[in-house]
């Protein structure tokens, strides 16, 4: 059986030629990639950001705790608490002021801390979205709130004196 010979001229074509499409793939991989790119990047940078306010409030009520329940009266657990706090905002660039406390004891009771109490800490702060710009209030409006708690037992010989 024999194959019928394939002519050698060139068949015909649309009107539309091979050179009406060259290069446009290139330009529509890089309109692509910019259009999927830019979002990730800012997703990025914003958990980033999150993820490192995340981490310094966690440390924060954890020595903060910690830095309450060791000291030995309540000026001493307010100097260490202001210290701890100061050095946390500092170490993961928080604006200074921007995370609140709070401070509560088990069993419940007139004064905090006191000895033999379980004092928990809770430390909240804002993370303002990064690129926001401030129109119409949008950077308040772009943030989130991260916060953390820890709890740390006062020692029976805390003496609570100034």
């Amino acid at each position: 059986m024999r194959l019928p010979r394939r002519s050698r001229e060139p068949r015909p074509t649309s009107h539309h030629s091979r050179s009406d499409d060259a290069g446009s793939a290139s330009l529509e991989f890089i309109v692509a990639g910019v259009v999927l790119l830019v979002p990730i990047v800012y997703l990025i940078l914003a958990l980033g950001q999150i993820q490192g306010h995340a981490f310094a409030v966690e440390a924060g009520a954890r020595y903060l705790a910690r830095a309450i329940a060791t000291s030995e009266s309540r000026g001493d657990a307010d100097l260490r608490s202001q210290r701890v706090l100061a050095t946390i905002e500092r170490e993961y660039a928080m604006e200074p002021g921007s995370v609140r406390v709070e401070l509560r004891c088990r069993p419940q009771g007139a004064e905090c801390p006191r000895a033999g109490a379980v004092i928990t800490v809770t430390l909240r702060a804002d993370v303002a979205l990064p690129l926001v710009p401030p129109v119409l209030g949008l950077e308040r409006a772009a943030r989130v709130t991260v916060h953390a708690a820890a709890s740390q037992k006062v020692a029976r010989t805390w003496s609570g004196q100034p």
